[in-house]
């Protein structure tokens, strides 16, 4: 996905808007006509869903991962299910020694924290999961997917953008429309700081909604403090990550941007390379965007790895003992 238009953006008035609201409006009605199909299949462990209701990233990945740890350190046994975007395999198969370019770059994310499976089919990929051992799924993704039946679904909303415009796609970000979405959410995650006053509208569509506060922290790195690094990365919101690096007190030379998912070829990670040593700068990106750099400039990035922290109240485990004994 290329990096989206200004106008998407929270506050913005844009003629764009009311230009392409026909086809947004169409957009939506397909969007909610698929993903309120009766499911195929509803597996015999719970299934817990990971979405978000705008086009790109919002931090899903890490909430899952969060999620899972949750649920292990319960006694539990999660399996990750991925669609596997990026990659060629449509599975299913449980993630082993494969590369970006065959499973995508998150479920090898994933992989870290629990087995992975990964299917363009959900139905096949859960029986895979259940086959396999698992007590509990954790979808990565597939909030609008209608084939897997989903115990739990939580949506996630990343606080520095919230909605955008709140319009959908093509006149704004979202995938279908915030009455929609939320009606089939069973919680909302929130993370970092509300910028942009989203929150209070949700609540106004819905103002029974749990909302679960979380916010991104980076693994200490006292190393970095007053270095000099250039800064790249491919993901939803590059920005995000430029502004946990301002938190770090590093020396940010400069920040590149890349389309979310974008496959790293040689020619665009040389210059930033000869960019940083003529500075004297470290050059550095998120763990994400490691797993597709080329290989012959694996040793030579440096990586800021990140964990989700719950905030307040156990509104986890709140949602989650619903479907499963979490004593």
């Amino acid at each position: 996905m290329k990096q989206a238009p200004s106008f998407w953006g929270y506050g913005y008035n844009s003629l764009w808007e009311t230009v392409l609201s026909p086809l947004a409006c169409l957009y939506n009605k397909i969007t909610c006509t698929r993903a309120e199909r009766p499911a195929l299949w509803k597996a015999p462990i719970p299934v817990i869903c990971i979405g978000n209701l705008t086009m790109g990233g919002a931090g899903k990945t890490p909430t899952a991962m969060a999620i899972a740890q949750y649920l292990q350190a319960a006694g539990k046994n999660p399996y990750f299910l991925s669609r596997g975007f990026g990659g060629h395999m449509k599975g299913p198969l449980m993630v082993g020694g494969h590369g970006t370019h065959e499973v995508g770059d998150e479920p090898l994310l994933l992989k870290e924290i629990a087995p992975v499976c990964v299917s363009r089919d959900r139905v096949a990929g859960a029986k895979l999961c259940v086959k396999k051992g698992a007590d509990v799924i954790v979808m990565d993704d597939g909030f609008q997917n209608p084939h897997l039946h989903k115990d739990v679904s939580f949506l996630v909303v990343d606080g520095g953008y919230g909605h955008g415009n709140e319009k959908v796609f093509p006149a704004g970000p979202l995938r279908e429309s915030l009455q929609s979405g939320l009606q089939r959410a069973d919680g909302l995650v929130l993370i970092g700081a509300d910028m942009t006053g989203a929150l209070e509208r949700v609540q106004r569509i819905r103002a029974d909604i749990p909302v679960l506060q979380a916010y991104i922290q980076p693994l200490d790195r006292p190393d970095l403090v007053g270095r000099k690094v250039l800064a790249f990365a491919g993901i939803g919101r590059p920005e995000k990550f430029f502004e946990t690096l301002r938190t770090m007190d590093c020396d940010l030379l400069d920040c590149v941007p890349f389309p979310d998912h974008h496959p790293y070829l040689i020619d665009d990670i040389r210059p930033l390379r000869e960019r940083a040593k003529l500075a004297g700068a470290r050059l550095i990106t998120t763990r994400k965007d490691y797993m597709r750099l080329p290989k012959e400039f694996a040793q030579e990035v440096d990586v800021i790895k990140i964990s989700l922290v719950w905030q307040g109240g156990d509104m986890l485990k709140a949602v989650l003992s619903k479907i499963t004994d979490l004593a």
